[in-house]
């Protein structure tokens, strides 16, 4: 009927139209017990991911994360977490701004920026290198709990110029990773990492930051969407990691992420060696035991059994600050990785086999199948009246063929180069080199054109022979 108007929609309605993840299905885990295993700023960012994406416990996570923040000075983010459970629960007695409390916090952030700012003045004044290191990382640690991540990363940086210590740049450095880490700024991340592995430390200091760095890496790689070196930083995690670094990740993170990458990016072999063999990284899949069951079906050729454990705890992965976005890529890699290992085996199997070994409809096998032909990533043909999926013949005769033929190519351009240095040496036109020239120039790294001694070959052909690249180490063989 004209002139009829739509009723508003509601926050969980909004958030399907613009095509964002809304989870309808309770996860698996406890919220109080989940949010424990961290510490600090990122408790407040997975209690709001969670308030603003999980329809059944939004009004919890929102009301958890509100008690949390009215005991710190984080202004911005209080009024967001209300707004946002007015959104959803506008009758909730939390879902209104406490503004004497703001006013308060406000004037309270104001006046310590200005205490810390003029402190830092004076520090600058008396030229004490060490005074103006801990003035600025003060105002940094102001901004940083009040909220203001830009202004936190501008003041922890600008403490470089006045380090006097390995130590100090390493503290800097980590702190400037935390902050990058929350800023999603993952090329700053990484930066810092070199920045790290390039100081002189000690061992324990080595011992005590590896599992900060290899996290660190790892939460890197997984932004890119770089699966399989974020697999292999997260598999070299030391289980000494602990809740060393709950502010940031948790072990049990680790075991999740190392879990579910290596998943989607390495062979079945490599699952064996790198993840279930692997003694250090069994310590975190201890924590997290579906992970290991997932990835030893996997290894057992049990596809639709590791596929089933992932589909279950998908909605606990939808809600996870660094995964949400990948998890779909991810699950997608897995899946598509499982149908081409079920196939390697056959020359032709039925659809039907291959529906009831996934799990699925005859017709939804076919479309799937289908895709991944298109894409390049199943070698196979589909007949249609027979309800066959066959694999691509290839010939293995011209492959033979074709490799032989490389390696009678390389074996001839050998043999040529030898004849070559053999006629220059008999008819005496090699020029020696100083002593000691040769073999010593090439490790020290010195160019072709430098190794090389040029005379005269049949012909009047200039030719060069001695230490290079190519055949020249062919010739230096010759006696």
């Amino acid at each position: 009927m004209e002139g009829t108007q739509q009723p508003p929609l509601n926050h969980w309605e909004q958030k399907l139209a613009k095509g964002e993840v809304v989870v309808r299905e309770p996860p698996k885990f406890d919220i109080e017990g989940y949010i424990s295993n961290y510490s600090g700023r990122t408790q407040v960012n997975r209690l709001l991911l969670i308030g603003g994406t999980c329809q059944p416990l939004a009004v919890e996570a929102l009301k958890l994360a509100i008690n949390m923040l009215k005991k710190s000075q984080d202004v911005p983010r209080y009024r967001h977490a209300v707004i946002l459970l007015a959104s959803i629960e506008p009758n909730d007695p939390d879902a209104r701004i406490d503004e004497e409390w703001v006013d308060r916090v406000m004037r309270k952030v104001v006046s310590d920026a200005e205490k810390f700012d003029a402190q830092l003045k004076s520090y600058k004044h008396n030229l004490i290198k060490e005074s103006i290191r801990m003035g600025h990382e003060d105002l940094g640690n102001h901004y940083y709990n009040s909220g203001d991540l830009e202004n936190a990363f501008k003041s922890y940086s600008r403490m470089r110029d006045f380090c006097t210590a390995p130590k100090h740049i390493l503290d800097m450095s980590l702190q400037i990773i935390k902050v990058c880490i929350e800023q999603g700024n993952y090329m700053s991340v990484q930066s810092h990492i070199m920045k790290i592995r390039n100081l002189t430390r000690t061992t324990e200091e080595e011992e005590a930051l590896k599992p900060k760095l290899m996290v660190a890496t790892g939460l890197a790689h997984l932004s890119s969407h770089n699966y399989h070196d974020a697999a292999l930083a997260f598999l070299d995690c030391p289980n000494t990691l602990g809740n060393s670094w709950n502010e940031v990740i948790s072990a049990n993170d680790v075991a999740i992420y190392g879990g579910i990458c290596a998943l989607a990016s390495m062979d079945r072999p490599t699952l064996k060696s790198k993840v279930l063999d692997n003694n250090e990284f069994r310590n975190f899949l201890e924590l997290e035991p579906h992970i290991r069951r997932a990835i030893t079906f996997f290894y057992g050729a049990k596809y639709n059994a590791c596929l089933s454990i992932l589909q279950a705890y998908k909605n606990d992965y939808l809600l996870d600050i660094h995964l949400q976005k990948h998890v779909e890529e991810i699950y997608e890699l897995i899946r598509s990785k499982s149908i081409v290992q079920y196939f390697v085996p056959f020359n032709t199997v039925t659809l039907g086999a291959m529906s009831e070994a996934f799990g699925t409809k005859e017709e939804d096998m076919e479309r799937e199948l289908v895709g991944m032909i298109e894409a390049g990533k199943l070698e196979a043909r589909i007949d249609t009246q027979n309800r066959l999926v066959t694999s691509k013949e290839t010939n293995l005769r011209n492959s033979v063929h074709k490799q032989t033929l490389q390696m009678a190519q390389h074996y001839e351009r050998a043999a040529r180069l030898r004849l070559v240095r053999m006629q220059v040496s008999l008819a005496g036109l090699e020029v020696k080199g100083p002593k000691g020239f040769g073999r010593e120039q090439l490790q020290r790294g010195l160019p072709y054109q430098q190794q090389g001694i040029v005379g005269v070959g049949m012909g009047g052909v200039e030719m060069r022979t001695g230490v290079g690249s190519g055949g020249a180490g062919m010739f230096g063989e010759m006696r």
